[in-house]
């Protein structure tokens, strides 16, 4: 294979895009939630809770925040092959891809450049996932895939007992996010090695390269000789860790410890003081430091909410703490589309992280409202609250996404949709457009904007030619504006600031109007494809 050529993964359906409809969201006030009062100064107020479908939710968020994610986390369905067993082998994993696929490439259009993907996932798809998003991310921007001990019991019927999932990590720009990600903080454990038996005032250490080695250079075989006056060698076989030079160094700076005797093998110390604040992430995530689904489930979400049936495999909130401490600092932006029971924006809340959630699912309002609730309220004891100090405080603001922006008319006419009002028609057009929906309080004609120059304007009105020309007077020759209207009369090829375009006509090949559901459920899919001349995955 020559170096241009690019290893790709194929499947059924790859080339198959929906057009999506960039839809506005919808504040529900009476969902929306704040706290009675502030706990601290730093109380978060405006985080997002979105209820309906992932993709178009995506996509809605696609103008505001592309660029800006500094993490996302999503745990998709996982294809475990039960929703699918209508279709051959192979068949499965193409419906599956096709479904994620536009969803990973949104999401990297909103991570910023020091930004991060975690993605849990099992078996069934994790190897065919990571080269999909080799694909859209580059290879050079995968990070790492964590194990991740969901399950610390075993079960005995079945032929291997699984008890882990995968956590993917891909940076947008690894050299980018290479700078900016956070060490783990260290354990009291990890912190009892550090001792000081020789009271030394550069503070606890704890050795180094000390001892010998298996396996080495003669140049790591020399004789030393000890405070207490006895030399020693290596024996035949084994080696110093240290070169003579790193120990002649040390013992110049007094970093070399002989026991309280002197007569001990050189320890060379290795200071607390001068080591990195925190430690590297492995790969290895025990249920013992990042918890399991048993304990999100039974020891968290069912004394929290003792009234509702939980998830069955819910993430621990220690598991996304370990997440956002290694990718985000206070106040970043963190976004989970497949939300579930909410344990990314609990999570976040605690943390002092601003946060966005997806659900298309009605446990947007029995599970993660009523969790929300208690977390604002100081009302939630378990998961990280003690560790992090939680109090309560903050809020959310609850969305909906708008209907679709066309509907068909009894004679089968695309028309705006009547559940449209023209302040939601305005924003609708201007996010179609690319323009900021901004609408002016003096100047009825400035709906949004691209530049500072450059505007739009919405209206429902058929224009004549006076409208127009008053339109051209007032936008003057140092603007334009794009208008957008039913119809017009006249010829506007006269007005050289104004672009005048009739809608809904100006939209309608943009997008896949009325289409409101992208989930990942079987019934959404298509028709299996015949057995004949059926192409493989790969």
């Amino acid at each position: 294979m020559s170096k241009k050529q690019k290893l790709e993964l194929t499947w059924i359906g790859k080339e198959n895009r929906p057009k999506l409809e960039p839809r506005i969201l919808l504040e529900d006030p009476a969902k929306s939630y704040h706290a009675k009062h502030r706990v601290t100064d730093g109380d978060l107020f405006d985080n997002r809770l979105i209820h309906g479908d992932n993709l178009l939710a995506l996509k809605a968020l696609e103008q505001e925040f592309s660029g800006k994610m500094k993490c996302i986390f999503i745990d998709p369905p996982y294809n475990t092959g039960s929703a699918f067993e209508h279709y051959d082998d192979g068949i499965e994993h193409s419906l599956w891809l096709s479904l994620m696929r536009p969803r990973i490439e949104l999401i990297h259009k909103l991570l910023a450049p020091n930004g991060s993907l975690w993605i849990t996932i099992d078996d069934n798809e994790c190897h065919y996932l990571k080269v999909m998003c080799d694909e859209i991310f580059g290879r050079t921007n995968f990070v790492a895939s964590m194990v991740w001990e969901k399950d610390s019991g075993r079960k005995n019927d079945t032929d291997i007992s699984s008890s882990h999932d995968y956590v993917l990590l891909y940076a947008k720009e690894k050299e980018v996010w290479r700078k900016t990600r956070n060490l783990l903080k260290r354990t009291e454990q990890q912190l009892e090695r550090y001792q000081n038996p020789d009271n030394d005032p550069r503070g606890p250490w704890r050795q180094g390269a000390d001892g010998t080695a298996k396996s080495g250079g003669e140049s790591l075989r020399y004789p030393i000789t000890l405070p207490s006056g006895r030399t020693v060698t290596p024996p035949s076989g084994n080696f110093w860790r240290f070169s003579k030079q790193t120990f002649e160094a040390a013992l110049a700076d007094k970093r070399v410890y002989f026991g309280k005797d002197g007569n001990r093998l050189p320890i060379i110390k290795k200071f607390l003081s001068d080591i990195k604040d925190g430690i590297v992430p492995k790969t290895w995530w025990s249920a013992d430091e990042v918890g399991s689904n048993q304990e999100a489930r039974r020891d968290h979400l069912r004394k929290l909410l003792p009234d509702i049936e939980p998830f069955a495999t819910p993430k621990p909130e220690r598991l996304l703490q370990r997440i956002l401490q290694i990718a985000t600092d206070r106040g970043d932006l963190v976004l989970d589309s497949f939300a579930g029971s909410g344990t990314t924006g609990a999570v976040a809340q605690k943390m002092g992280r601003r946060w966005i959630m997806v659900e298309v699912e009605g446990t947007a309002d029995t599970h993660i409202v009523p969790r929300l609730k208690k977390v604002i309220d100081g009302a939630d004891s378990g998961g990280i609250t003690e560790a992090e100090g939680w109090k309560g405080g903050g809020g959310f603001r609850y969305y909906n996404l708008a209907p679709s922006l066309l509907e068909k008319d009894k004679w089968g006419n695309w028309v705006i949709n009547r559940q449209y009002n023209a302040a939601m028609l305005a924003e609708a057009l201007c996010k179609l457009e690319g323009f900021n929906y901004a609408p002016s309080d003096a100047i009825y004609w400035q709906h949004g904007h691209s530049t500072e120059r450059d505007f739009l304007y919405v209206t429902t009105a058929q224009l004549g030619h006076e409208q127009l020309a008053q339109l051209s007077d007032e936008v003057g020759s140092e603007r334009s504006l794009l208008v957008l209207c039913p119809a017009f009369r006249g010829k506007t090829d006269r007005y050289e600031n104004l672009t005048v375009k009739k809608i809904p006509k100006q939209v309608l090949s943009r997008c896949e109007w009325g289409h409101d559901d992208y989930s990942l459920d079987v019934e959404n899919l298509p028709k299996a494809p015949p057995k004949a001349g059926q192409q493989d995955l790969f």
